[in-house]
Parts: structure tokens; sequence; C-alpha cells
């Protein structure tokens, strides 16, 4: 039976997907209380505990804060905040650790690594997240995106994968997940993110009702760890972990 730990873990989207992927024991860590961590939950600073505990596991997942590296930290009211970049720091423990690792973010952090994005599993959004890892993974095709995009005057980077505002093809969630503040419905009218219904919305395109709304803006769809967790499991085999 496969053990899995997951740092940062947030609310657990990621430990979800790893547990639909065949992981049997999964520890999640974070500094901050999760009640609605769906297993195992330890608070705790996650560079302490995989030093300490890393080794007790076969397999370890990290998704260090991604406010640092995220385009929205160049919004007005963001861009003189201060945030912790810790993938560095993260990268050096888990190689001296010395098990399969993924560590996941946003595309903005420029990982060497492969990507996701939701149309890539048949879900409305994109939400792109890359994952770097010390194995090896095939990335799925990329379906073609059918985006109609709207940039805020405030936004400095109109590129469709960052624009602040945009719709799918259907009218359902769109580009880089729940992460931008302001999206334009079906019909073309600008909404706040996750105002009234929409965050149940997006709870239930990433196929997650165990979260609150503010939980949801940082989680990953299980989709995409489900999908990384497969493989994962499949090169644990390889290696003779099981």
């Amino acid at each position: 039976m496969a053990k899995l730990l997951d740092l940062f873990c947030g609310a657990g989207g990621a430990g979800m997907g790893y547990h639909r992927a065949g992981f049997g024991e999964i520890v999640g860590v974070d500094i901050n209380p999760q009640p609605r961590y769906p297993f195992e939950f330890v608070q705790a600073d996650a560079l302490e505990y995989v030093v300490e505990h890393g080794h007790e596991f076969d397999a370890i997942h990290a998704s260090p804060p991604c406010q640092g590296y995220s385009i929205m930290r160049n919004l007005p009211w963001l861009k003189n905040r201060e945030y912790p970049m810790l993938i560095d720091p993260v990268r050096e423990l888990l190689e001296g650790v010395g098990k399969p690792w993924v560590i996941e973010n946003v595309m903005g952090a420029y990982l060497p690594a492969g990507w996701l994005c939701g149309t890539m599993f048949g879900l409305p959004f994109y939400r792109h997240r890359a994952f770097e890892s010390n194995w090896f993974w095939m990335q799925p095709g990329h379906p073609k995106h059918q985006v109609t995009v709207a940039v805020a005057q405030h936004s400095r980077h109109p590129n469709p994968v960052n624009t602040e505002w945009r719709k799918t093809h259907d009218g359902a969630l769109a580009a880089e997940g729940m992460d931008d503040t302001r999206r334009r419905d079906r019909n073309g009218q600008s909404y706040p993110q996750h105002a009234g219904a929409n965050w149940k919305r997006a709870a239930e395109a990433m196929n997650i009702d165990w979260m609150k709304r503010e939980e949801l803006t940082q989680a990953i769809p299980p989709a995409y760890t489900e999908y990384i967790g497969q493989a994962l499991i499949q090169n644990l085999g390889h290696r003779g972990y099981f």
C-alpha cells in the first residue's frame, strides 16, 4: 500500500487526486489548521516535517505557496506585498530525502516541468498548473483553447493565458481556473469571482464538494493529481517499492 506525504496540503485537492489514483495512505501537512482535509492531517511546518519524516513515505507531493509566483501579484493592491518563495528550498530538501517527489505550482513559477490543464481531462476550465518531478511522466495532449478575452484596464499582462477576464466556448469556468478576480458570464457580463453561487459552479466543475469558497480558490483539481498519481504508482512499482 503506497504511502504519500502531501506537503502544504491546504484543504486536500491534491491529496484527493492521489487517493483516487490508488495511494492507500495519505498524510497532509500544513502550517495552518485544515479542518476539512479528508485524510490524516498534521499541523506543522512543512519544511521541518519533511526533514524529520520524509523518509517514512513512498513518495512526496509539495505545493509551496504560489502567491509569490502568480501573475496576480502584479495587481495594484497586491504588488507591494511580500510572499514566501519556497520552491528552491523545498526542492533541495526533497532531493535530500531521496524519494520520488512532485512539486506543483502556478505557471509563473517557471518550473522545469510538465503542466496540466482542465481541458486535458474534459473539464470546463483551464487552470494551468506545472508539476516538476524527479521521475518521468507523460503529459497528455492539450486541446486548443476556445476563448473570448477581455482585458481589465489595470491588467499589465494582455496574454490570453494570463488575462483577467475570459470565458470558454461553452461559457463555463475559464483560464487559470479560479485565480482571476473577475470573469465574464455567458452573455459577456462581468461578475466578481466566487460571488454568490459562482464558487459552487467551480466546486462542481472541479469535483470538490467538501471545501468552502476560500479553500477552493487555492485548490488543485483532483483530476490533475489523479493523473500524476497513477503515473507515480507505476513508477514506484518499477522501482520495486511494492
